[in-house]
């Protein structure tokens, strides 16, 4: 650590001592002490403070001994966490194989006006209750019972568990004003979101504070959240790697597979709505475009639709695991691909997306990105894909769950003739999708017209429709009237 980054970590501690010995009394999250040092009750308290913050919607739950309980005076303590031992154990590799999921709970020594203070910095729960010895515990008043025991606040701690997320997170915390506006592209912000830039400094911090992108810090600071510094950051690497590398990256290669050369590569240094429009543009100049011959005039379309690219490229930004570390977006152009992936299993199977309701990890990021209209509304973006690609009749995009990621290819046009017997089905299946979700029947010459088949070939539509029945992709829409049409396996 630097002496400057030192020096503000030791400032942000002071100033967080000073805020908690400030509050009027205990609350359900900070605890005075001054030489209770037992194990055993380090070990259910921190299993309470850590479920009460949670409670009390904060992100981290305190422990101060060498402070007075009734009047919060700093009198110093002899407490030595660094040195306790427990079992032949330090004490807190003790702790942390007793604690169930693990945190990271952290002792700080610090000195404080004068005398020794120990400051127990615990993170909220955050996916479950966090257990003691298997037995999770809650703060009420200065006792430290069961969960269990009290099912009124199991009920209301899995309630706050549940729509807890990574964006509310602290990406970089004890930031004065200025460095906040400093790290945050706020005029995008402003600009995106169709807000009149404030006139004072004051106004914009509470704006950004409004829509979860910063919250107020101790001492008169501010954290930047997780959501702040994805979507607003001047450069993603002035923050932590967890962000950083969240950054998009974008790779082309002259062939068919990563063994080629890589001929552009691009790695995303800005946050997602700052840097979105710039991207697309990008992309759009270096793709390779079709001359077209219309009725009238010659025109230039790209090979792949505009349309299908945004929209997979924001459903990989706001649909991946942001707990996945080391990992972000990756678009990947190949002589006869484009392949787009995001870190994180898929909530629905791959081959529903299209009709099963959105489900997002990120509900923030993807809530802030459609007021932004940098995405569709909720569930309709992947039918703008399908209808794109049925429009500029290319093979049927493929989207694949692959190890803890989901892949989508997008394919270079290709004749009807040269796709594969799985293209050809799967394009089947995706078409019967798309007329079921616009109140529409999939017929044999609504398939013919997909594929660019001349209706006097309509037996060849009829070959690829017959393989889908036979596996059981499609049904008849009405199996006693054969002309009804053809629906997808779910409707």
């Amino acid at each position: 650590m630097t002496a400057t980054k030192a020096t503000m970590a030791d400032a942000r501690t002071l100033a967080l001592v000073d805020d908690l010995r400030s509050l009027p009394a205990e609350t359900s999250w900070v605890e005075f002490k001054e030489n209770n040092e037992d194990p055993q009750m380090i070990g259910r308290l921190i299993s309470a403070l850590s479920n009460s913050a949670r409670l009390a919607d904060q992100h981290f739950a305190y422990v101060i001994w060498g402070v007075r309980d009734d009047d919060h005076t700093a009198v110093g303590t002899s407490f030595e966490p660094t040195s306790q031992k427990q079992q032949g154990q330090p004490l807190e590799l003790w702790l942390a194989q007793r604690l169930q999921p693990s945190i990271a709970f952290s002792f700080r020594p610090i000195e404080y006006r004068g005398v020794r203070i120990v400051l127990l910095e615990i993170p909220a729960a955050a996916t479950s209750p966090v257990e003691f010895e298997r037995t999770a515990h809650i703060r009420i008043g200065s006792a430290t019972p069961r969960l269990s025991d009290h099912p009124e606040r199991l009920r209301a701690l899995w309630a706050r568990l549940q729509p807890y997320a990574w964006e509310t997170g602290i990406a970089a915390q004890f930031l004065s004003s200025d460095d906040v506006l400093a790290r945050l592209d706020y005029p995008s912000y402003f600009s995106l979101t169709k807000q009149p830039l404030p006139d004072n400094r004051s106004g914009i911090l509470e704006k950004l504070d409004a829509d979860g992108l910063i919250k107020k810090d101790v001492g008169g600071h501010w954290n930047i959240t997780n959501l702040g510094a994805v979507l607003f950051a001047k450069r993603l690497g002035d923050f932590s790697p967890s962000i950083a590398r969240k950054g998009i990256r974008f790779v082309a290669y002259d062939g068919l597979n990563r063994a080629g050369i890589v001929t552009h590569r691009q790695d995303g240094q800005r946050g997602y709505a700052t840097g979105f429009e710039g991207l697309i543009q990008y992309l759009d100049h270096l793709l390779p475009h079709n001359e077209h011959i219309g009725k009238a005039f010659r025109e230039e379309r790209p090979l792949y639709p505009s349309i299908a690219i945004r929209e997979l490229v924001a459903n990989a930004l706001i649909h991946q695991d942001m707990t996945i570390t080391g990992a972000g977006p990756l678009i990947e152009l190949f002589a006869d691909r484009m392949e787009i992936t995001n870190p994180g299993q898929p909530l629905i199977q791959p081959e529903r997306f299209l009709d099963s309701p959105p489900r997002s990890r990120n509900e923030a990021l993807a809530s802030l990105m459609r007021r932004m209209n940098l995405c569709e509304e909720q569930g309709t973006g992947i039918d703008k894909v399908f209808a794109a690609v049925e429009l500029h009749q290319l093979p049927p995009p493929d989207f694949r769950a692959e190890g803890d990621a989901v892949r989508v290819v997008l394919f270079a046009p290709r004749r009807f003739a040269d796709m594969t017997p799985d293209e050809r089905v799967r394009a089947c299946y995706q078409h019967a999708a798309l007329k079921y979700v616009s109140g529409q029947r999939m017929k044999n010459s609504t398939l013919c017209e997909r594929f660019g088949i001349d209706p006097q070939n309509a037996a060849q539509a009829s070959g690829i429709i017959r393989q889908a029945l036979g596996g059981n992709w499609i049904k008849p829409a009405d199996p006693a009237h054969p002309r009804a049409g053809y629906v997808p396996f779910w409707a």
